[in-house]
């Protein structure tokens, strides 16, 4: 691929897409992503087609109820995974200073390699956005319990030991081991059938970066928790979808 075929023209209709679809290709390129990464990216997009590309209000809803969650935690974390960190990573780099808490690192196909190149790219960030944000996973001495392979590996004094924990585009069963653990499990998905959405305490439909920058105008507000019905807020963001397009092309 030439240099031209890489920049993304900003007077496409779909700019801001195309970037993050650029920022996963990119990152894949860096040795940060597994090879599936953009079949998931991708999956996602689909979902977000559905969604007109915008934070429904049931969304921004769960949105402002994670915040609540996430300010009232004894001990809250940011779990991310490789396309997290790469589509949003100076973000959750800043949400985690507001919250004063850890971000830790955990992969799917983990590998030395792989790690590296995450721990890298998150510290490069935290150095120039002058923060100083800990950043674990490097060094797992812990286990997910119910959960086999490299995946179920945690560190103690992250994940393990947290009460409450941010996880966008996590994997269905990793989330129903973090919830098995007592944990406040609040999840970022754009399926709202995923078992992540449906498992997890709080289940936000919506981009991952449109979640990002509104967590950051939400987190200093210190909203206040509600009695959260997560299965009524999926069933409004499938509501949002059929009648959306039931009437489509009328």
């Amino acid at each position: 691929m030439n240099e031209d075929e890489n920049v993304v023209d900003p007077s496409h209709p779909r700019y801001e897409s195309l970037m993050l679809r650029k920022k996963v290709a990119d990152a894949g390129v860096k040795g940060m992503l597994a090879d599936s990464a953009m079949i998931a990216h991708g999956r996602g997009e689909a979902f977000d087609y559905l969604l007109g590309e915008q934070t429904i209000p049931s969304a921004l809803e769960a949105t402002k109820e994670a915040a609540a969650r996430l300010t009232r935690a004894r001990k809250p974390i940011l779990s991310l995974n490789g396309n997290a960190i790469a589509l949003a990573g100076q973000d959750f780099l800043t949400i985690a200073s507001q919250l004063d808490c850890p971000i830790e690192i955990n992969i799917f196909y983990r590998t030395p390699e792989r790690m590296g190149a995450l721990l890298g790219h998150l510290k490069m960030l935290n150095t120039k956005l002058g923060l100083d944000v800990e950043i674990l996973g490097g060094i797992p001495d812990a286990r997910i319990p119910g959960l086999e392979g490299p995946r179920g590996a945690c560190q103690s004094n992250g994940i393990f030991e947290a009460d409450t924990i941010l996880v966008p585009l996590e994997d269905g069963d990793r989330c129903e081991a973090l919830v098995a653990m007592g944990k406040e499990v609040l999840v970022i998905d754009l399926n709202p059938l995923s078992r992540s959405s449906r498992r997890g305490t709080v289940g936000i439909v919506d981009e991952v970066t449109r979640v990002t920058k509104n967590l950051i105008q939400l987190i200093p507000q210190r909203p206040e928790p509600t009695e959260w019905n997560n299965n009524q807020a999926l069933q409004s963001a499938l509501n949002h979808i059929t009648s959306t397009m039931a009437t489509r092309f009328q």
